[in-house]
């Protein structure tokens, strides 16, 4: 598509996420109590791939999981039918430093969400949140701790993100919301 614009392909996307693993590294002294939280379906991938990048730099498996927030979500009545996704989390999240993971952070509705869901879980003793891109646009006093790229966008336009786990490609396009008008 012409109007689409690439802001990372997938040298860019590794080295983002080789950054926010060193970072999350840096910031977590305690290793061995950090847990991975991928949130359905843009963050899954992305915290599997940051888990795999942890465990080289610590030497031991960093745990991983999925998180579905679809029923946590404040605007629940306006989505009509709703398409639930597994939640996975093989670890206890009690006392954890959990991150959250996700590709793309607008509003912040999704990662309130996310933090209802992960307190279902248990209680961590605290939660990070990494983010591959951050489009502003906050409605919510959300920000994440890590991110791979800060793009500011005009509200009528989106951020699609593909990755090889799930559309054979890795890259980060800016796209206006109306294509053609």
């Amino acid at each position: 598509m012409a109007d689409a614009k690439l802001l990372l392909d997938a040298d860019a996307i590794q080295r983002s996420l080789t950054r926010i693993a060193h970072e999350i590294a840096e910031a977590n002294a305690d290793s061995k109590s950090v847990g991975l939280i991928g949130i359905q379906r843009g963050g899954v991938h992305l915290a599997k791939r940051l888990a795999g990048l942890l465990t080289g730099i610590w030497g031991h498996d960093a745990p991983v999981g999925v998180l579905d927030v679809s029923m946590h979500r404040d605007d629940i009545g306006q989505r009509g039918i709703v398409s639930v996704q597994p939640t996975e989390v093989p670890f206890d999240v009690e006392r954890k430093t959990i991150v959250l993971v996700d590709d793309v952070l607008f509003n912040g509705r999704t990662v309130r969400a996310a933090l209802d869901a992960v307190h279902h879980l248990g209680r961590p003793q605290r939660i990070q949140l990494a983010v591959l891109v951050d489009r502003g646009h906050r409605e919510l006093p959300i920000k994440p701790d890590y991110v791979g790229k800060n793009v500011p966008t005009a509200l009528d336009e989106s951020i699609q993100v593909s990755l090889s786990e799930a559309n054979g490609d890795d890259s980060v396009t800016l796209r206006p919301a109306n294509p053609g008008k």
